[in-house]
């Protein structure tokens, strides 16, 4: 069992309980999945690009991402429906714990300027957005074989039911949120 998971069982848990005034332990808020995406526009002319983000996303994940397609044509952009234009990766179980603690333990802090994520990206239904502008923060990607500095998105859904359960859950697993 990965050391977050059992960090949550012991002390986050009863710590939700008690903060939020729940009676049963299935009302406390837990992690759900994450769903990591890049984007690659870039792929409609170089599908090199492609290969090489896939790489750096499995290395990051542990897991093999799925090729996201273009929902419909774009003639400004050269874009046809079906074209690849990015990957994804939706982790749940032991591998989103294990990511979510590296990324809050580890990429972040490696942040120039990091004074803390935003605390408005929520969704309203205890989901969390945050943008990454390169893939370089994580240890896994080795820098000498980064082609080009690529972003990006990481979705945290979360069980909360509101925006305040979800921050309070995610700052109890070690969310680095700004003061502000």
């Amino acid at each position: 069992m990965s050391e977050l998971m059992e960090r949550y069982r012991k002390e986050v848990v009863p710590a939700l309980r008690q903060e939020l005034g729940y009676k049963n332990v299935m009302q406390v808020p837990r992690l759900e999945k994450i769903v990591v995406n890049i984007g690659l526009g870039e792929a409609i002319q170089n599908p090199k690009a492609l290969e090489a983000a896939q790489q750096d996303l499995e290395a990051i994940t542990g897991q093999h991402p799925i090729t996201t397609r273009a929902k419909k044509a774009v003639a400004n952009f050269h874009l046809r429906k079906g074209m690849p234009i990015g990957l994804k990766v939706t982790l749940r179980g032991r591998r989103m714990y294990d990511f979510f603690q590296r990324l809050v333990g580890v990429a972040l802090p490696r942040l120039a300027d990091f004074h803390g994520t935003s605390p408005e990206a929520f969704d309203g239904r205890g989901g969390y957005s945050l943008g990454l502008k390169e893939q370089a923060i994580f240890p896994e990607v080795e820098y000498d074989k980064i082609d080009k500095v690529r972003g990006l998105q990481v979705t945290i859904a979360t069980t909360a039911s509101t925006p305040e359960e979800a921050r309070r859950l995610l700052s109890h697993l070690g969310m680095p949120f700004a003061r502000g």
